[in-house]
């Protein structure tokens, strides 16, 4: 402790602290001991150098700190009127507050009667973080100073190294209890970047951590501000340590927990990439769109998570003006995702214009493509089904491979200029071998492949899948329909036949309408159904709609662990 000169006793009214340096012009104390500074001076002194007198400093930056105890962010960034000739302080790994047996850490305080400053002497506890936010500390033994007014922002060293560990945030408060709290550094970075670079954090050179922080506060004045948990999602992968409880307070405290909590080394630089591919795709000129349309998609993608039969990865994100904009991600249970979709679509829609053409797109794996999405309410608290509140489509994830995705693409810029969609009926009972019917499909470059009953039917599937594999940009069929027949009975099953009659309808509706209409008209139908004296009877109840333009969702900066980057 002999070479700390870098302690500072904080005056701001009656309020007195410590501080420590970090830089020749900045500090570091509690937030609480300058939350007057708007109306009163703040005076830094360093007792190890009287020679420099006292010192004014304003507060350049604090945590957030809303003036209860309980309160997290209860750090502030003060700067002097002139720069010290004072060797600042020098910082431990987070890690090194802790061990077996716990090592002794020393705090420097300034309590009443000790304008010089004193020593407290304590340990942790543990190294469980008390509210995501605090270190509990204990007393080193029972006769030495205790924590008191005054010591509130104080470096907390480790007793052989002489480096921070962390600062003081408060004592116990009552009488005959020894404990305190201390803001680690795993928190304090958080709240100030620049402390991440001063810190050491082994794995992650000292440039890696300098290019993360330029991104962060580069990206601090745009809509990723608010990406926080998606950018960290992405980086940590499904198998990473969770969002805490709380969230993340800012771009930086998600970057903080990347650095500090994952251990994958690779992450940082996932983060880091995947956010310098977003800031960069916000500069990048407007993505040219269709000619048709021009929707703004909410775009829910679900997959497989690898994690378990029951474990799927479901993302969301909006799409506004051409850029992709993350807005959650998270691997759940199958019975958990309509709640968490309900949820993340809501909030989607602040990333859309007032005036936008919304649209929800559902990105699903092959077996889930007859789930009943159109059906799910629409909220917790609104009944209403979010096919009958949104245009609501379909996609398959198979299909957003590069050379699928390229022939859909090409197909749609001759489909812009149709006022009609041609129809091409896949009946029930159908011969056809689907080698066949794939090639048809390709020559005739048919707009909309109809089917009798869902894509697990027996008779249905191996034709439904030639359909997508052709690729035919759009798909329709009833998410309930007829079990089929075969032989004889084939040809009698098909005239009363409810699958027939679905497509006797799509024909009867959709023939005057362009391609692109088609999510809008749906609506439409899924609305008549809901609203009929029989909705069961109505033929568009359980109409689900496969509509896929790859325009629509432009891979400007596509997700490093989304299943569709």
């Amino acid at each position: 402790m002999s070479g700390a000169s870098w302690h500072a006793r904080i005056a701001c009214g009656r309020e007195i602290g410590a501080g420590f340096l970090v830089s020749e012009r900045q500090l570091l104390t509690c937030a609480h001991v300058v939350k007057d500074s708007g109306d009163t001076a703040v005076s830094v002194s360093f007792p190890h150098h009287r020679d420099l007198g006292a010192i004014r400093a304003h507060v350049r930056a604090h945590g957030g700190w809303g003036e209860r105890d309980d309160d997290s962010g209860d750090l502030a960034v003060l700067e002097l009127e002139r720069a010290v000739p004072i060797a600042p302080a020098r910082f431990a790994a987070p890690d090194d507050a802790y061990g077996q047996p716990r090592p002794r850490l020393l705090a420097y305080g300034f309590p009443r009667g000790y304008d010089e400053g004193t020593l407290a002497e304590y340990r942790s506890t543990a190294d469980q973080l008390i509210a995501d936010e605090w270190i509990q500390l204990e007393a080193w033994n029972a006769h030495g100073q205790a924590l008191a007014p005054g010591f509130s922002g104080a470096a907390v060293t480790h007793a052989d190294s002489g480096r921070v560990v962390g600062m003081v945030a408060a004592a116990a408060g009552a009488s005959g209890v020894r404990n305190g709290r201390m803001l680690p550094l795993s928190v304090m970075a958080r709240y100030w970047p620049r402390l991440g670079e001063l810190i050491p954090t082994p794995g992650h050179p000292a440039t890696a951590k300098e290019r993360l922080r330029e991104l962060v506060e580069k990206a601090a004045d745009t809509d990723l501000a608010h990406e926080a948990e998606r950018l960290y999602l992405d980086a940590a992968g499904p198998f990473g340590p969770p969002v805490p409880p709380r969230g993340f307070s800012s771009l930086w405290s998600a970057a903080w927990y990347v650095l500090w909590e994952v251990d994958d080394p690779r992450a940082v630089a996932r983060f880091t990439d995947r956010l310098a591919a977003l800031l960069d795709a916000s500069a990048a000129p407007q993505a040219p769109t269709a000619t048709g349309p021009a929707w703004s998609p909410i775009l829910v993608e679900i997959d497989h998570s690898g994690a378990g039969s029951d474990q799927v990865l479901v993302t969301v994100s909006a799409y506004r003006e051409g850029h992709r904009h993350p807005v959650g991600s998270r691997t759940l249970r199958r019975d958990q995702v309509r709640e968490y979709v309900q949820r993340r679509i809501d909030e989607a829609f602040w990333h859309l214009d007032f005036d936008a053409q919304e649209l929800v797109a559902f990105a699903l794996p092959r077996d889930w493509l007859n789930e009943p999405v159109a059906h799910w309410q629409r909220s917790t608290d609104d009944p209403t089904p979010l096919g009958c509140s949104y245009p609501l489509v379909v996609t398959d994830r198979s299909r957003r491979t590069g050379g699928l995705r390229h022939q859909l693409s090409r197909t749609w810029q001759k489909l812009d200029g149709l006022n009609r969609t041609a129809l091409h009926r896949v009946e029930c009972g159908t011969g056809e071998k689907p080698s066949s019917l794939r090639f048809r499909l390709r020559q005739d470059g048919a707009h909309l492949a109809g089917f009798t009953a869902p894509p697990k039917a027996g008779h249905v599937r191996p034709h439904f899948e030639a359909s997508l594999n052709a690729p035919v940009p759009v798909l329709m069929w009833p998410r309930t329909g007829c079990d089929g027949a075969v032989g004889k009975a084939a040809a009698d099953h098909r005239d009363h036949c409810t699958g027939t009659a679905f497509l006797d309808a799509l024909d009867a509706h959709l023939a005057t309408l362009p391609p692109a209409e088609l999510p809008r008209h749906v609506l439409t139908l899924r609305e008549m159904a809901d609203a009929a004296d029989e909705p069961d009877k109505h033929w568009a109840r359980d109409v689900q709609l496969l509509w896929d333009d790859p325009r629509c969702f432009p891979d400007t900066a596509a997700h490093l662990h989304s299943p569709v980057a």
